[in-house]
């Protein structure tokens, strides 16, 4: 059991949590600047490989909804372990095969296998740590998280440029392995009380936690703060390539600067922790959605990249403040089923994000940035709408003072 370990193993083993958990967006983003070079290897359109992308977010997704009763019930350690080793597999089979059709099954696989592993590892931090220590890394969780998105297209653009598509996946297989002995070597349990594996009690607690409208609403506006961020992730690399005419390279750059407006959204959220909640998630409601109408109006007269990419920087950061505020606000409302609270919210937050990349991507070509830009606007009406949904509860929830 990790709690009885030394300070120092301990340490490490929280070292290698918080790189496991980038894990998921090197997944997820490593290949976006492959895409327009995917489809002309495998001979198929955009549609069918941006569907490669809904398949490991409706799979992880759906896959979280149940990871975390059953990490409950088996502990973290082991199956994280296992996973690693699937997804060691998993990737060197994409790697070598031509099939869009095994890609997408294989996809499946990694975002099963990486829930396990992802909502172990957040919920590690809850089973080691308590008050404000627990706090305090959670806190952490959606800047380590953010690390992916960014660094990963960044090294996906030159990979691709350099080798071929493919070397994406031999990466995710090398980050895989050697975080597979890794844990091996230095991490453990720390799962103190497992609890039995009752589907009826799992099935009672989540209609519990999604009674609990804070909960609940909690896990809309992270859905749709991704879904946001998905507009770019989805068509930015086609658009890029075929509208703009730049290359992989450049699409890794413009994805390395929103991936950091991401981080730079959850810094500024934990620096304004204190700073009245609802009035926070207005502001940066309202800001983004003013900010994608200017995008869209003045992309009839501005046609360069930079400018996209300068509205799509701030739009992001909105993003990335309104997804942090929420998942520590969240994650804290269930401490005591940690593991189930964490897989129930991250599975409907996937489950969220892959409904509304699977619409994006269906409805009409995003073939410019004008195509976009209107998806920013729609999505960010959308979220603004659930905000203020969020703040006119939390006040009708608030006796009033006299």
């Amino acid at each position: 059991m990790l709690q009885s370990a030394s300070a120092s193993r301990k340490r490490f083993a929280t070292i290698l949590a918080f790189i496991c958990i980038p894990l998921s967006g090197f997944i997820t983003d490593i290949y976006l600047p492959s895409f327009p070079a995917m489809a002309k290897d495998l001979g198929v359109s955009a549609d069918k490989i941006q569907l490669t992308l809904t398949c490991f977010f409706m799979s992880y997704g759906f896959s979280q909804m149940f990871v975390g009763s059953l990490l409950d019930s088996l502990g973290r350690y082991r199956p994280a372990v296992i996973s690693l080793g699937v997804l060691v597999l998993s990737s060197l089979l994409i790697g070598i095969t031509h099939s869009v059709a095994l890609i997408c099954f294989l996809r499946v696989v990694q975002g099963t296998a990486t829930a396990f592993v992802i909502v172990g590892k957040r919920a590690f931090f809850v089973d080691l740590y308590e008050g404000e220590e627990r706090k305090h890394y959670l806190s952490y969780l959606t800047i380590t998280w953010s690390l992916g998105p960014i660094v990963a297209p960044f090294l996906g653009g030159f990979l691709q440029q350099y080798l071929n598509w493919q070397s994406n996946f031999y990466f995710l297989a090398i980050y895989a392995f050697i975080m597979f002995v890794l844990e091996l070597s230095f991490s453990g349990e720390t799962l103190v009380h497992r609890k039995p594996f009752e589907l009826k009690k799992i099935r009672d607690n989540y209609a519990h936690m999604l009674s609990n409208s804070t909960f609940l609403l909690g896990i809309v506006i992270l859905g749709l703060s991704y879904s946001v961020v998905m507009v770019f992730n989805i068509a930015g690399p086609f658009v890029i390539e075929n509208s703009f005419h730049f290359n992989s390279v450049v699409i890794g750059y413009c994805t390395l600067i929103l991936g950091f407006s991401w981080m730079i959204g959850g810094i500024v959220s934990k620096r304004l922790i204190n700073v009245d909640f609802s009035r926070k998630l207005i502001i940066a409601g309202f800001t983004q959605l003013i900010l994608t109408v200017m995008l869209f109006v003045t992309g009839f007269v501005m046609h360069d990249l930079w400018w996209f990419v300068m509205f799509a920087f701030v739009i992001h950061i909105c993003s990335g403040f309104l997804f942090t505020n929420l998942f520590t606000h969240s994650m804290l409302v269930f401490p005591q089923n940690a593991g189930l609270a964490s897989g129930l919210m991250g599975g409907m937050v996937y489950v969220v994000t892959s409904f509304s990349s699977y619409v994006l991507s269906t409805t009409g070509k995003m073939a410019t940035s004008g195509d976009m830009s209107l998806r920013y606007v729609v999505m960010s009406t959308i979220l603004t709408c659930a905000v203020i949904a969020v703040v006119r509860m939390r006040a009708a929830k608030t006796p009033a003072i006299a």
